[in-house]
């Protein structure tokens, strides 16, 4: 590991302990992947806060919050003192919306000690987002900045849409990113790993929410941490908006592990086909069309088998204030079902404009529940006695099942919304 002036002078100590630490943890971990070098970086996404009761056992035994980030955060048994962060940072989620602890299971005294995590964090620099979506409120990169981003979907996003650089770090890493400004030079840093290491040739029209979602699932199961290139000859029509964008780069990093993604003429770095593969070949050429499409559908509905619906939730990634409009609209003047709950998540900041905007007011006056801060998959929480779950979101229909145990119906948000009101699933593959 080549390291600067700037960079020894900080692994020798002159910024204090919890930098050295840093330092040596970014020198390990760069190592271990074989990174020449460091890059800098002024733009990290990541955990911080303590929600769980053992960190709070942990800092009531250990030495207050920065024995919590000293030991979570730079892989530290050594409690140092945490100097603010050199670096524009982002909370990402919690597991828990704080707004809403007794629906969401959480006890006064675990709420009492987040509050105080996040007076901390705030206190040395972080901008508390609270979301999986931090490019909705305010943290957009710009093509080609260097970034050190935990939380796949938010990764993926900021690869593929933004053109930022960043691999789907860690706690520790970006911990000791927000200390240095630095992260290891590798993988997704590098213009000679962005290029597409697989061919999607598309067969048929991609337009909602749904459709990308589906085509993501596909993707990511085909080429797992490959870099897929989507193709259309006859072009994609309509510009894909931010929620399908945003629904198709989790799907895909949910099913496989991608982390990058091309869209020839939508995306920055795929102006043509040729540009987005680098002048080579592809590894595999891969057709998605209505087959493809029907098993996309049916792996996602593989848990489903009872019609009836306790629970419809919304929000994965977090709902942008578009969704939201959608959802109320399509709420307005109706009822749930009195057996079904609707939870709808998005970030604190889009929630505010909501409850200005009105939304807010219909979705509550139809009985459902705008939240913010964490979702099922985060919390573990779902309305007691949920059976079965209706989601418009293909990453939260893989995750779900598998944490908690539920079935779970994948489809449009109107369906979702039908569900909720009528408290039986009717959706189906158009």
């Amino acid at each position: 590991m080549h390291l600067s002036d700037e960079e020894k002078a900080m692994y020798d100590g002159r910024d204090g302990p919890a930098v050295q630490k840093a330092m040596d943890l970014l020198v390990r971990y760069g190592e271990a992947l074989g990174a020449e070098r460091l890059v800098e970086t002024r733009n990290v996404c990541a955990t911080i806060t303590s929600t769980t009761p053992f960190q709070r056992d942990f800092a009531q035994t250990r030495g207050g919050m920065d024995a919590v980030f000293s030991e979570f955060s730079l892989d530290s048994q050594e409690v140092v003192p945490i100097p603010k962060f050199k670096v524009f940072t982002s909370h990402l989620q919690l597991g828990f919306d704080p707004g809403q602890p007794e629906r969401m299971g959480i006890d006064t005294q675990t709420l009492q000690f987040y509050e105080r995590s996040e007076r901390h964090a705030a206190g040395l620099g972080a901008q508390i987002m609270n979301t999986c979506t931090p490019y909705q409120v305010g943290n957009v990169p710009t093509r080609g900045e260097h970034c050190a981003w935990m939380e796949s979907s938010a990764v993926v996003y900021c690869n593929s849409v933004l053109g930022g650089r960043t691999n789907t770090e860690g706690r520790e890493s970006c911990g000791a990113a927000m200390l240095t400004a630095r992260i290891p030079d590798w993988g997704y840093h590098r213009d000679e790993n962005r290029h597409a290491t697989h061919l999607v040739e598309l067969e048929v029209e991609v337009e909602s929410v749904q459709d990308w979602g589906l085509l993501g699932y596909f993707i990511g199961e085909q080429v797992q941490s490959g870099v897929p290139v989507v193709h259309r000859h006859e072009g994609f029509g309509r510009a894909p908006n931010l929620p399908r964008l945003k629904h198709f780069g989790a799907a895909a990093a949910s099913s496989g592990g991608v982390e990058l993604f091309h869209l020839v003429g939508i995306t920055p770095e795929a102006p043509t086909l040729e540009h987005a593969l680098g002048g080579r070949k592809p590894m595999e050429v891969l057709r998605y069309g209505p087959a493809e499409r029907r098993a996309a559908y049916e792996r996602l509905n593989t848990t489903a088998r009872e019609a009836e619906i306790q629970y419809v939730m919304l929000g994965c990634p977090h709902y942008t204030i578009e969704q939201i409009w959608e959802a109320a609209q399509l709420l307005d003047g109706r009822r749930l079902h009195p057996d079904v709950q609707l939870w709808i998540f998005t970030p604190r900041a889009i929630k505010a404009l909501a409850d200005r905007s009105g939304h807010t007011r219909i979705i509550e006056a139809a009985g459902g529940v705008l939240m913010t801060d964490s979702c099922s998959a985060m919390s573990r929480a779902v309305p007691p006695g949920t059976r079965a779950v209706a989601l418009d979101s293909a990453k939260q229909a893989h995750y779900l099942p598998a944490i908690l145990g539920v079935q779970a119906w994948f489809g449009s948000t109107a369906e979702c919304i039908e569900a909720a009101c009528t408290g039986r699933w009717q959706g189906g593959l158009q």
